[in-house]
């Protein structure tokens, strides 16, 4: 494992060029490091294992071994009696190298939580750094941008200012219960709070030895944490005569959006990165391949997002009118053809056409529920309902099941399921969009 910190003594970057994580902005940035004189040999626990030496001192056998300080680089001899060498005391050879054993482990000179606390004294903060840049950087499910975002403002706002300067090998329960006494002190939800506190077992998890064993492994006791159970949360949804209003309260190019979030149960993120290309010839298959996030395309939110999402004639016919004679480039974009932003969205269409509707205040997800209450009400096989919304197989029997494949079954079904609600959405071209809609970038 390697710090932030530590990188400028890794051999392995000399005389090259490296790309280090920037905490500031999420970025990264390359520097090019001249070789020193002379190289540094970095700590490695691998190379510091000891069973001691056997010595006689005096009228004593003594095992003698190195012991790191913290806070210094270099380590000091250390010494400790086993046995008296003659009289009743005195131990076989083997008795003492047992003993001598047993000292050198009781002092902790091959614990690596030991090692990492007295020879870097790393921090919450430093290593909760190197894990944003692995998270990023590591080949085997890198997070997205998204949750780059989430994790950053979570440490920066709640976990550095209340763990940052403790040591990592100080951060066990008591630590835990009290940042989730703060955060519910500042009534903060049982779900944000459970999301926050696993972010902080991610971090100290994090922390692994040359073997990729963790160096600071926890068994976290919920009980006397006073983790608080996530349970009722709040997930609105829509009925079908709301999901009515909506589309016919909606303009110009929001209110195809509405239909087709409502109608095909698609993230707003996915339906924001579609392209006229991810549309079959017929329109009544799209397949998603990316999603939108802060005007950027990234890649869906799980390897099960990427999948085809089959739509009713009628909402294919919608997109048809919508859609018109355009083949390439996004499905729905602002006035200068870029991608819109979902709080705008939310801010200036959804929230005030909720309002007049008297209507819970919702978000996009909502119209994702709607539709997966829908297609159950229906009764529509299991593993479509998970096909079509991206969820991942329940079960072994769901990978023996190939209905997904079958297409003309899967547009049978969706044909017979409808949309679930009443639209009036007809003549939508996106020159009228380019006219009417308010949504800015």
């Amino acid at each position: 494992m390697i710090l932030l910190g530590q990188i400028e003594e890794m051999p392995s970057v000399r005389n090259a060029r490296a790309t280090v994580y920037d905490p500031s902005n999420l970025g990264v940035l390359s520097f090019v490091r001249a070789a020193p004189e002379k190289r540094k040999r970095v700590p490695q626990m691998s190379r510091r294992s000891q069973v001691g030496s056997i010595e006689k001192s005096g009228k004593w056998y003594v095992v003698r071994f190195w012991k790191d300080i913290e806070g210094h680089e270099t380590r000091q001899h250390a010494s400790e009696r086993i046995c008296p060498i003659n009289g009743p005391d005195c131990l076989t050879k083997a008795e003492r190298k047992r003993k001598a054993s047993e000292i050198v482990t009781k002092s902790g000179v091959n614990s690596p939580e030991k090692f990492i606390q007295s020879t870097c004294g790393m921090t919450f903060r430093e290593q909760a750094e190197w894990f944003m840049y692995h998270a990023m950087a590591r080949k085997r499910n890198p997070i997205k941008p998204a949750t780059v975002s989430t994790w950053q403002n979570c440490i920066a706002k709640w976990l550095n200012p209340n763990l940052g300067d403790s040591l990592l090998a100080n951060i066990k329960n008591m630590s835990l219960k009290l940042l989730v006494a703060k955060m519910h002190a500042a009534g903060l939800s049982a779900k944000s709070i459970s999301n926050y506190t696993g972010l902080v077992k991610q971090i100290v998890a994090s922390a692994v030895d040359d073997n990729g064993e963790q160096v600071f492994p926890r068994k976290w006791n919920h009980d006397f944490i006073d983790m608080p159970t996530v349970e009722n949360q709040h997930q609105p949804t829509f009925t079908p005569e709301t999901m009515s209003s909506i589309v016919a309260s909606a303009k110009g190019q929001e209110r195809v959006l509405y239909a087709l979030l409502a109608g095909s149960g698609l993230r707003i993120g996915e339906a924001l990165g579609l392209e006229i290309k991810h549309f079959s010839k017929d329109l009544q298959t799209v397949s998603i391949e990316q999603s939108a996030h802060k005007q950027n395309i990234q890649q869906p939110k799980t390897k099960n997002a990427k999948r085809q999402v089959d739509l009713c004639p009628e909402l294919a016919t919608i997109m048809q009118e919508f859609i018109g004679d355009r083949t390439t480039g996004l499905v729905f974009k602002n006035q200068v053809g870029k991608l819109l932003s979902q709080t705008n969205l939310l801010r200036r269409s959804l929230h005030p056409l909720l309002i007049a509707l008297d209507v819970e205040k919702a978000g996009f997800h909502a119209m994702r529920r709607f539709r997966t209450t829908w297609l159950r009400k229906q009764l529509a096989p299991d593993d479509l309902i998970r096909f079509w919304l991206g969820h991942a197989e329940r079960d072994v029997t769901d990978g023996y099941s190939k209905l997904k494949e079958d297409v003309q079954f899967r547009k049978d079904i969706a044909g017979k399921i409808g949309m679930g609600f009443q639209s009036i959405v007809r003549n939508v071209r996106r020159n009228d969009v380019e006219l009417k809609s308010q949504i800015a970038a």
